[in-house]
């Protein structure tokens, strides 16, 4: 049983996802930051200062009741948003990867297969015998 799992842990395919999995995760934190630190920011100054992050829908108000503290119940809405904006900014990157892969992959497979040493030889001797006509 071990043995079958590490001949289907060590197949190319698997660890390709892991790797690709591990990637994402990174390049999902660089887009929160990326949107969090500059997108929202600039949006926000052109929209009037508001803060996106702190936007958010108050339900009941924080207070105290006796001696026990109630917290605030609220619709957070602005966290919504930046998250909407991180998938965009994933999402139209990997539509790049994706297109730049295919784009790739179109070329190589369109490059017709250099011809074998035989079939170069026969040309030189179909040359050589049109020219001596």
């Amino acid at each position: 049983m071990f043995k079958e799992f590490k001949e289907f842990a060590m197949k190319g395919n698997l660890i390709d996802m892991a790797v690709g999995l591990v990637m994402g995760a990174g390049f999902g934190k660089v887009a929160a930051a990326f949107t969090d630190g500059m997108i929202m920011p600039m949006v926000g100054m052109l929209i009037g200062g508001v803060d996106f992050k702190n936007l958010k829908f108050i339900l009941k108000e924080k207070g105290m009741d006796g001696k026990t503290e109630i917290p605030e119940v609220a619709i957070k809405y602005g966290e919504f948003v930046n998250a909407c904006v991180d998938f965009l900014i994933v999402a139209f990157v990997m539509y790049l990867v994706v297109k730049a892969i295919n784009v790739a992959r179109k070329d190589t497979a369109m490059a017709p297969p250099p011809p074998s040493p035989q079939e170069v030889l026969l040309e030189e001797i179909r040359d050589v015998l049109k020219k001596q006509r």
